[in-house]
Parts: structure tokens; C-alpha cells; sequence
């Protein structure tokens, strides 16, 4: 039975080796064929935006714009509601096939057989 990987970032550009890792986790795990959730949580959530992942650098990784992509078109990009709000982003404004949701979905997410939960 394959595992679910559900990955939270919390950091952004605020701490872009750990948010990068993040990233590299979760687009090597799409590639490997596990079924992946990411969810955008504090700093990371403006990567929920068009654009704003090609703002972010950091020498010897791989392209935020390129791991985004990754994870979108194999898996699932979450964006936390309260988040979201914190920083008046709505439905409307994020990336094609971005969800927008609670920590209610995130705990039936993580509680799940056969899932197993990263936090960065």
C-alpha cells in the first residue's frame, strides 16, 4: 500500500534553506510516485501566488518556481485559511489548482492510514 507524505511548511523567505528543503522533499516524493500533500503555512504562504516563487533565491538549490510546479501538477498545494487571511489572500488570488483550508482538514489529512506528516 503506497504511503501519503503530508508536508507543512512554515518558513519562507524568512528562512529559505528550510523552506527549500520543503519544497526539494515534496517535488522528489511527486517524482517518486508518493502521493503528496503540501500544505503553505506563516512565510510560505505567499508561494501560494503567482510569481512570487521566482522571487525567492538560494545558490546550490533547485528553483522554488520549478519545485511549485512540480508538487502542483502531481500533487496537492494547500494554503492555511487563517494564513490566507492574515494576509488578505483569497481564492481568487492564488495559483491554479490551490486550495484554500482549515487545520480540520489538515488533522483528517495527517490522521489517515498509511500517511505519514513532516513539519518544516
Amino acid at each position: 500500500m503506497p504511503k501519503k507524505l503530508v508536508i507543512k511548511v512554515t518558513a519562507g523567505a524568512d528562512s529559505p534553506e528550510r523552506c527549500s528543503q520543503a519544497f526539494t522533499v515534496a517535488a522528489v516524493a511527486v517524482a517518486s510516485g508518493v502521493e503528496v500533500s503540501l500544505w503553505l503555512t506563516g512565510e510560505s504562504a505567499w508561494f501560494a501566488l503567482p510569481g512570487r516563487a521566482a522571487e525567492f533565491e538560494l545558490p546550490h538549490s533547485a528553483p522554488l518556481p520549478d519545485l511549485v510546479e512540480a508538487v502542483r501538477t502531481g500533487g496537492r498545494i494547500t494554503l492555511c485559511t487563517q494564513c490566507a487571511a492574515r494576509r488578505d489572500i483569497t481564492e481568487k488570488d492564488v495559483l491554479e489548482g490551490v486550495r484554500i483550508a482549515g487545520a480540520q482538514v489538515f488533522v483528517q489529512e495527517i490522521m489517515a492510514d498509511g500517511v505519514q506528516a513532516l513539519v518544516y
